[in-house]
């Protein structure tokens, strides 16, 4: 992603040099997305069929969670608005006015892409923004394996120069303590003046030669290993991941046109990597196509994504878990601001500063979201959940918690990735239900009230059922070979 980027916005004013080895495998297994994946392949100037088929890439409309608040509860976290704003008042606050009322509706109801990711169904969203189809986003999920060497043949038609070979020693100027270029295992000594680290969790540059320094945050968030496995798919297409929490962690799946991906993230302080893999392919939809993988890890990020002439970019630089699929998401953000902070010769702190400053509140407000998952449970069926239901948690997340649960209000920021939306589909999926709701809402009279819930439920089943099936939509626009 980063050489992709780089090559295309520097448009070969700079010498780009991409140094990887086949014999050194990737992470490859977070094959979900967020939105924002849409936009770093717009400027890239992807065509999305075209991606999408060399990926075998789906869609994606959201991620349903199951067994979080209580076992059997279910919930699909949207990319899209709840409803309408009424009057100014957030569409939640009318939600909540009726609830108290009697009314069961769930508030998925009053969204199309809970509506239809429950029913199969995907279409593009409408540019027409009175259309109900102008009220949500998609993201994609595919294989991070083709992902890759799609991204590397796009680099390499654009002049970078790919060196094939693993970094034995990484050196630095004795001057100032920057790095001056890295041996490859053949002997060839690679000089340079901006080194990008993208070397996974060992940090190669970023750690074993500048020794950045790692905040550890395992204490909230306390998964810790992850078993991975694809297997063959039998349940029909749907166009969304879907997270199911088991005793010590919890299940992904990601359908994807050739396969389902699988895995199991879980802490090693609650189970066993045996036990752990038991867990998964016993709860695999169909046969395992390879052998389960583990994954160790230790959630936090570096004290400092960008360190002297080093930028750490993806595992190198910190890992939230993929609860919320953020991982490519973290990736992009890091790419995106080192594009706006693209340093000269002199490397101004002024600059670096800023750099550290937007991801560290990006992977802090990143953080803060997946702790709501674990935190805002009411299981005490396990170790795990007990542990996570009654853990001290950030003051910034406490202090979000309280004041939805005191009057219904949602914090905004300037700065972070995830909306409203997100947070209440969260909030009201684990059973944080508020006390009150906005006092405003209570000027629309009851009857008009019933008729615009009403309308906006049927606006959207209507719109539901006149989209084509995920498969179909699929199979017309970029089903792969």
């Amino acid at each position: 992603m980063t050489a992709a980027a780089l090559s295309r916005k520097l448009n070969g004013h700079y010498a780009i040099q991409l140094i990887e080895s086949e014999e050194i495998g990737i992470v490859g297994v977070g094959e979900a997305t967020v939105p924002h994946i849409r936009y770093f392949n717009r400027t890239l100037g992807l065509d999305e069929a075209d991606f999408m088929r060399n990926t075998q890439a789906t869609f994606k409309l959201g991620i349903e969670f199951v067994n979080w608040g209580r076992i059997g509860d279910r919930y699909i976290h949207p990319f899209g608005a709840y409803g309408r704003a009424i009057n100014g008042v957030d569409f939640h606050h009318y939600w909540l006015r009726q609830r108290i009322a009697g009314d069961t509706a769930p508030i998925g109801d009053y969204s199309y892409p809970v509506t239809a990711g429950r029913m199969g169904k995907f279409t593009l969203p409408s540019p027409d923004p009175s259309s109900v189809l102008s009220t949500f986003s998609y993201a994609f999920q595919f294989d991070a394996n083709l992902y890759g060497p799609y991204l590397r043949r796009y680099a390499l038609q654009r002049g970078v120069v790919r060196t094939e070979g693993k970094v034995v020693d990484v050196r630095l100027r004795p001057e100032d303590g920057f790095i001056a270029g890295v041996l490859l295992q053949d002997g060839n000594y690679i000089e340079g003046d901006l080194f990008i680290d993208c070397s996974g969790f060992r940090g190669l540059l970023i750690e074993q030669a500048l020794k950045t320094g790692y905040e550890n945050w395992s204490h909230w968030l306390p998964c810790d290993r992850a078993v991975a496995v694809p297997c063959k798919g039998t349940q029909e297409s749907v166009a969304y991941t879907r997270s199911t929490a088991h005793d010590a962690g919890w299940q992904w799946r990601i359908p994807l046109q050739h396969r389902v991906g699988n895995g199991y993230v879980f802490s090693s302080r609650f189970t066993t990597e045996e036990q752990a893999t038991q867990t998964l392919l016993s709860h695999l939809e169909g046969p395992a196509l390879a052998d389960p993988r583990v994954l160790r890890f230790t959630t936090g990020k570096r004290k400092k994504a960008w360190n002297k002439n080093c930028v750490a970019i993806g595992l190198a630089g910190g890992f939230l878990e993929p609860l919320e699929s953020t991982s490519i998401h973290l990736i992009q953000l890091a790419i995106t601001y080192l594009l706006e902070m693209f340093p000269d010769s002199s490397f101004d702190a002024a600059g670096i500063d800023e750099y550290n400053r937007i991801m560290d509140l990006e992977y802090e407000r990143v953080r803060d979201f997946i702790i709501l998952h674990y935190h805002a449970t009411e299981r005490a069926d396990s170790e795990l959940w007990n542990y996570c239901r009654t853990m001290p948690i950030p003051d910034a997340l406490q202090y979000k918690m309280e004041l939805f649960r005191e009057r219904g209000h949602i914090v905004k920021y300037k700065d972070g990735f995830f909306l409203e939306p997100s947070w209440l589909a969260v909030y009201l999926g684990q059973r944080v239900m508020p006390r009150r709701y906005d006092p405003l809402a209570d000027k629309l009279d009851a009857a008009s009230l019933q008729r615009e819930l009403a309308n906006i439920k049927t606006t959207i089943h209507r719109a539901v059922q006149a989209t084509p099936t995920h498969a179909a939509f699929i199979q017309k626009y970029c089903a792969a070979a």
